[in-house]
């Protein structure tokens, strides 16, 4: 057996002496031996989580692809300064971390503190006419996503964006990634109207029409923003520092599959928090293999619903290191 296939086994008999039934905690179990994995350890810990907002605009926005205008991608990064976003409500209810990093928002620099500058660009080109970023600007992004994926010491991360029109990008990223159907990827993002989100497909299919097969680091330059490459490059640098990298919605999935397909390896380090109500994000899903833990109707992003899950992580964790085996509790085990 390798290493792996020993300690995969290991993992299986401690969770199996619990006090309960073989089986009987789920899912839970299943996260449990998935965590031991990742950190290579029978007691591994879940003490600390963080989530790490990418924020960046996109040109496919100039042609009406989105509800909102552009400049709300820049309100927002204050509002998650500030405090005030679902986001921050959520990271102090469960107990995370919270960072904001500038991928590339338009305009000019925010020199504000507390906002860790990463920009790439004052904002990506429509990739309606052209690349969304040149083959350098991508390399750097997922560079600069590595660093920052890798830095720290929590136990767990999870990873969400901003960027007006974003839903946009991760659909063409998700077509030219898998072939499944921009009828099937594109979506209301913002909440278009029928005639918002048919005019949004049209845009898309001209622009998926410009290339062909492209390569994942390819079609991350063609199609993706500054923060879904940054945000794929993150997961590859957790992953490969023994992190549990929580998945949020549509858009973090796009980029998990542009990370998974750039680096396979990262696939092991994956827990995929929920199902997002944005259409296409189930076959995203699908195509990477992943089963969500929760599906609560939420479509805003920012990473909401990776912190939901956080404390699934912690409780699992706490499951394989602080329950009773039979033995310990003098109970009677399965006959």
């Amino acid at each position: 057996m390798t290493d792996t296939e020993t300690l995969a086994a290991e993992l299986k008999r401690r969770i199996d002496i619990k006090t309960k039934p073989p089986g009987s905690l789920g899912r839970i179990e299943a996260l449990a031996a998935q965590i031991g994995l990742v950190q290579g350890s029978t007691a591994p810990r879940m003490a600390r989580c963080q989530l790490t907002i990418f924020a960046a605009d996109h040109g496919v926005a100039t042609e009406g692809v989105s509800l909102f205008p552009q400049e709300v991608t820049r309100q927002m990064v204050l509002n998650f300064l500030s405090g005030g976003a679902a986001a921050n409500v959520f990271a102090r209810s469960v107990g995370a971390d919270l960072r904001v990093v500038d991928a590339g928002v338009a305009g000019a620099s925010f020199g504000l503190a507390g906002l860790i500058d990463r920009r790439i660009g004052a904002g990506t080109a429509s990739f309606l006419t052209g690349p969304a970023m040149t083959a350098e600007q991508c390399d750097r992004a997922l560079s600069e996503g590595r660093a920052l994926g890798a830095d720290g010491d929590w136990d767990a991360v999870a990873f969400g964006e901003m960027g007006i029109a974003n839903t946009a990008s991760a659909a063409a990223l998700g077509h030219k990634l898998t072939g499944i159907g921009l009828d099937v990827l594109t979506g209301r993002g913002t909440g278009l109207d029928d005639t918002g989100l048919s005019h949004k497909r049209a845009v898309l299919e001209r622009a998926a029409a410009r290339t062909g097969d492209l390569a994942p680091a390819a079609a991350l330059a063609e199609y993706g923003g500054f923060e879904i490459a940054m945000m794929a490059g993150a997961m590859i640098g957790a992953a490969a520092a023994r992190r549990i990298v929580i998945v949020d919605g549509f858009i973090a999935t796009a980029a998990a599959l542009a990370a998974c397909r750039i680096a396979p390896e990262t696939r092991a380090a994956m827990v995929f928090a929920h199902k997002s109500e944005e259409q296409g994000h189930r076959a995203l899903l699908e195509a990477l293999g992943a089963e969500p833990l929760l599906s609560l109707g939420l479509r805003l992003g920012e990473g909401t619903g990776a912190l939901l899950a956080w404390p699934l992580l912690r409780a699992a964790a706490a499951m394989l290191t602080e329950m009773a085996s039979f033995e310990d509790a003098g109970v009677t085990g399965p006959a």
